[in-house]
């Protein structure tokens, strides 16, 4: 189903596309190639919208939030918004103090994709980002794939570029998996994560280098427990970033199990990519879908990507992509 979400300052119009697999359901426009509901049943079949975001155009477009975004080329930061590739510098908007976050100004999701494919399960958006597009080399075509399946949501990034470049995608949305509209609750959600490190980041969140074990720290989510335990802690890095916003090393599959304690809902991630960056929401504070305040740490976003500023880090897995050679990802969100 394709509906109307509303229009925007170009008078062009934003749709919104439906996408179902048995019990499950999902939202997304072609603004932004964005996730905007998710419909998750708990075991009694009652069903809840589990992610956070907007009733139409104008939040997403005026929000720094990322609400179910799909950001690229490179999502999270780049240090002094540069870096080098072959034998030249490219840089980037500074759109976070001197840093580059989520690729700067007029991000991919403020702008209006292609709809290449829908059908009753899956939905395909394609963007073109031209050479020099946010600084970035190359002329870019990107493709995000939405399908739901019978247990969870798969999202599949293909992308090409007639020059090196980087490709670093990944969709920003929020979790709360005893729905969006208890904000209360979010941060007692369990989190599993078997990851044995994570990325030590400095005050501008730019990570130093340091890939500290979690050995002993309040960042251990190897046993399960809820967010809102960690973030209790007088701990450094976490007093930095306000709360968690940190890379965590992509150890086995699932990557990470977020369950919501009273609902029972629980959602497994899966990714092919080396780092999921947990964030909880630490300066949020917008009115969103249906009037809800999303206030406090209203959700967790759990975003599979390369580690921040790995552009910079060559001892890290690179998010280079050679010119003409195809960059595909796959992240999957199985829901119990």
């Amino acid at each position: 189903m394709k509906e109307h979400f509303g229009p925007l300052a170009d008078g062009r119009q934003a749709h919104l596309y439906t996408i179902s697999c048995g019990d499950l359901t999902a939202k997304v426009s072609d603004l932004g190639a964005t996730l905007v509901q998710l419909h998750v049943p708990d075991a009694q079949g009652t069903l809840a919208d589990v992610v956070l975001g907007f009733d139409d155009p104008s939040g997403y477009l005026r929000s720094d939030a990322y609400f179910g975004a799909t950001v690229g080329r490179n999502a999270n930061r780049v240090k002094s918004a540069a870096f080098l590739l072959g034998n030249h510098t490219y840089h980037l908007d500074k759109n976070d103090g001197e840093n580059d976050l989520h690729s700067g100004f007029r991000g991919y999701h403020t702008r209006l994709w292609d709809v290449i494919e829908h059908t009753a399960s899956s939905i395909q958006f394609r963007l073109l980002s031209p050479h020099g597009d946010q600084g970035f080399p190359g002329n870019a075509t990107i493709q995000v794939t939405y399908t739901m399946e019978t247990d969870g949501l798969r999202i599949a990034y293909d992308a090409v570029s007639d020059r090196d470049t980087v490709f670093n995608l990944t969709n920003h949305s929020y979790f709360n998996l005893a729905g969006h509209d208890h904000p209360e609750k979010a941060m007692e959600q369990i989190l599993c994560l078997p990851a044995r490190h994570f990325v030590l980041a400095d005050g501008s969140s730019i990570p130093t280098g340091a890939l500290p074990e979690v050995t002993g720290t309040p960042m251990d989510f190897r046993t399960p427990k809820a967010i809102s335990q960690a973030l209790e802690a007088d701990y450094t890095p976490l007093t930095l970033q306000k709360g968690i916003d940190h890379n965590f090393e992509v150890f086995c599959a699932p990557a990470v199990i977020l369950t919501d304690p009273c609902s029972g809902r629980s959602l497994a991630i899966t990714t092919d990519l080396p780092g999921i960056q947990v964030y909880t929401g630490n300066y949020t504070d917008e009115v969103g879908k249906n009037g809800v305040h999303y206030h406090n740490r209203p959700g967790v976003a759990l975003e599979a990507q390369f580690y921040p500023d790995s552009v910079n880090h060559p001892e890290w897995k690179q998010p280079f992509a050679k010119a003409g050679e195809t960059f595909h990802s796959e992240t999957k969100y199985r829901f119990a």
